[in-house]
């Protein structure tokens, strides 16, 4: 499945990307805000370089991908 560019490949709701829309770079709200490093991370590999993150979600802290203590054994083993 090809990601849509005008979505937020995190949430699914409208990335705001002014290039998308047709205008520049500069009209863009990501060139302002700074952009959380877990956020880049967290973007799935099949939508990295074909849809950019919307405002929320690129300034949210992003859970490391892979769950880190959430998958450990209930039992403890």
């Amino acid at each position: 499945m090809t990601p849509d560019p005008s979505s937020c490949p995190l949430c699914g709701q409208s990335n705001q990307c002014a290039m998308e829309a047709g205008l520049g770079i500069e009209a863009c709200w990501c060139t302002a805000t700074p952009i959380e490093p877990t956020a880049l991370q967290a973007i799935p590999q099949a939508s990295q370089g074909r849809a950019c993150l919307c405002p929320a979600c690129a300034t949210r802290a992003h859970p490391p991908q892979g769950g880190g203590l959430a998958k450990a054994n209930p039992s403890g083993h």
